[in-house]
């Protein structure tokens, strides 16, 4: 780590999920094996822009390069306006930001294709030239290119953050797709992976059932009665006795996969409300089955993401997490809601200060590499 990055340098980090709601941006200071978020802000994509991107990765065939430059083009625009609305918030904070570490917009996933690749729009050269900072980005593709699968990449972050906090531990977050990271002790060699949907399939179902964009605090789900059939067809799925290294997204998981199951096991007889129970029993499972395999000894899960508001999800998890304690990360100085975004102002931080952001162990990449592009400001 070079000298000159201390407690005074911050960094803004911007996510965006498989949720496509919006970008969550958060102003984040780091000390030693630490880190303070001193503000946060909620950008919500434009309603017409995230219909576009909807319909990108829903049917990307149909998908024009004109059309693709203009929504990189304003998604760039709104991760811009992400991050000066933070920093418009924090006072004398923005004259000691060293750099942003922009996630991008996730719009197709395929390491495992014949040609793997990750691709994330959100031109960083407009961040840049918006903000006036120094702005990292495109992180995934260095990791693939050294042979990994360029995700999940928190778990990095995860680890140098909580390894010695909490060591013995598990690190759960739950997002459009679940995914964790083991904390073992006296060990450098972190497990991390994708374990399946956590709230992708749920918001997919509300949506096409209901017309809402989530089920609140999972209270229809919690209404519902577990389909048992339909249950045991979605968890046969060769995906969650994949061996990691492995990651997925919404080409894999989505509403079309449900659908099939759904017709596989004749559940269309049933209520709209026992599928989405069913939908949180699958990610209560495969989370918990991925822990105990990944992590037979740890006695505590701390979890952070959206899903830790659905409330449903959470007690199911319990239920299948009896040996584990469960504690959200804002217990231990992180906030569960700012947690990604936090790493990825951390990885620019990390790239900046030319260290490695990725854990071969995690990605299955052949070597420890320096993560993303960097793009100065335009004067």
């Amino acid at each position: 780590m070079s000298s000159d990055d201390n407690i005074d340098h911050y960094y803004v980090g911007l996510m965006s999920g498989t949720s496509m709601d919006g970008i969550d941006a958060a102003l984040v200071c780091f000390g030693d094996h630490s880190g303070e978020i001193v503000r946060t802000h909620k950008q919500e994509y434009p309603r017409s822009l995230r219909q576009e991107l909807g319909a990108i990765v829903n049917d990307p065939q149909r998908i024009s390069i004109d059309q693709l430059g203009r929504v990189d083009h304003r998604v760039a625009q709104s991760f811009a306006d992400a991050a000066m609305a933070v920093l418009e918030s924090a006072d004398e904070y923005p004259a000691r930001v060293r750099a942003i570490g922009s996630h991008g917009q996730t719009i197709r996933h395929c390491p495992d294709d014949e040609t793997p690749f990750s691709i994330q729009i959100g031109d960083p050269n407009v961040i840049a030239a918006r903000t006036k900072l120094i702005t990292v980005a495109d992180f995934r593709r260095a990791d693939m290119a050294a042979g990994g699968q360029g995700a999940p990449l928190a778990p990095a972050f995860h680890h140098w953050l909580f390894g010695t906090a909490v060591p013995n531990s598990v690190v759960l977050n739950i997002g459009g797709f679940a995914n964790i990271t083991t904390l073992t002790p006296n060990s450098d060699e972190v497990v991390g992976f994708d374990t399946g949907p956590g709230n992708t399939l749920l918001d997919a179902w509300i949506r096409h059932s209901k017309g809402l964009p989530f089920d609140d605090a999972g209270s229809w789900a919690a209404s519902g009665e577990v389909l048992q059939p339909l249950l045991k067809c979605m968890l046969d799925d060769a995906y969650f006795v994949l061996e990691p290294p492995k990651s997925t997204g919404f080409e894999y998981f989505n509403l079309a996969w449900l659908q099939r199951c759904i017709a596989d096991t004749a559940a269309s007889e049933h209520s709209a409300a026992d599928v989405q129970a069913t939908l949180v029993e699958l990610t209560a499972i495969s989370i918990s089955t991925a822990v105990t395999g990944a992590a037979p000894a740890a006695d505590r899960l701390l979890a952070c993401g959206g899903g830790v508001h659905n409330n449903f999800l959470m007690d199911r998890l319990a239920s299948n997490c009896q040996s584990l304690r469960i504690d959200e990360t804002t217990e231990f100085g992180i906030d569960a809601d700012w947690v990604e975004a936090a790493a990825f102002a951390w990885l620019a931080r990390q790239t900046l200060n030319g260290n490695s952001g990725n854990l071969p162990s995690v990605t299955g990449a052949t070597k420890k590499v320096a993560l993303g592009s960097i793009f100065s400001p335009t004067t």
